[in-house]
């Protein structure tokens, strides 16, 4: 097995075949078999079967599993339209996570992979790169700790609302219940539990609240995150970590995509 990460290795030679193969070719037949049935569909064998080739010809291409999920992230990242340079820094942070939710939307198992080390292929990287330029060197953002926490805080939002989005949409899928249907079918049962009167603010969650729609509900999400950011950044002493003093630095990157 090479030491060398699959950004670095050359692609095999390429030789007289009737079904050619490249890096791109396989991560987008990995990709479609992952759109259409989830992660545990994505095998080198079975992407060798779609591609109609060998499962050893792949090896020369991707050598484990894991390097086969990396290039299938790093993939969709690059599908991510990234803000222009001297954006304000709220619009570029809202279409940032805006891309990374239709991302998602259109591959629902992105969301397994999110989260942990920041991801190290080049489109990922350059997404990080343009994300932290949105703040960094803004006066609102005097060090690379402050937009460190901002950016961090953005995402840690970002990716729990679209996980949470994804888990309900395939729950619905299992079951084969919409929302409104599931709804309906514990109505009852829900409407006996509140009348007891130990829960009256679930009792209003489910009599006063606006049932809005999931885009209606990230943005709303997202407006709290970046306004609560923006205040921050108005406060006298501000400092990473709570300190008035001593500005501490992240142990790690903020979770990459």
């Amino acid at each position: 097995m090479s030491n060398e990460p699959v950004w670095d290795r050359p692609e095999p030679p390429s030789k007289p075949s009737p079904i050619p193969l490249s890096r791109d070719l396989i991560v987008g037949a990995a990709i479609r078999l992952a759109d259409e049935g989830g992660l545990d569909e994505v095998s080198i064998r079975k992407v060798a079967a779609a591609l109609g080739a060998g499962p050893m010809r792949l090896y020369g291409y991707v050598e484990t599993k894991d390097e086969l999920l990396d290039l299938m992230v790093d993939e969709v990242y690059g599908e991510i339209t990234l803000p222009e340079p001297g954006t304000d820094w709220r619009a570029a942070l809202t279409r940032i996570a805006h891309g990374v939710r239709a991302a998602a939307k259109r591959h629902p198992w992105l969301v397994d992979l999110l989260g942990g080390r920041p991801h190290r292929g080049p489109n990922s990287l350059t997404h990080i790169e343009a994300t932290l330029a949105t703040l960094d060197g803004r006066p609102e953002f005097p060090t690379i700790d402050h937009v460190l926490g901002a950016v961090g805080t953005v995402m840690a939002y970002v990716h729990g609302a679209v996980r949470n989005e994804i888990a309900e949409a395939r729950e619905e899928q299992a079951s084969g219940m919409t929302e409104e249907q599931w709804q309906a079918a514990s109505g009852p049962y829900m409407r006996k539990v509140l009348a007891t009167g130990r829960f009256p603010r679930l009792a209003k969650v489910m009599f006063e609240a606006e049932h809005t729609n999931a885009a209606a509900w990230f943005d709303t999400g997202l407006d709290y995150v970046l306004n609560g950011i923006a205040a921050t950044t108005r406060s006298p002493g501000w400092r990473p970590g709570g300190s008035a003093t001593a500005p501490s630095a992240p142990s790690t990157a903020p979770a990459g995509p």
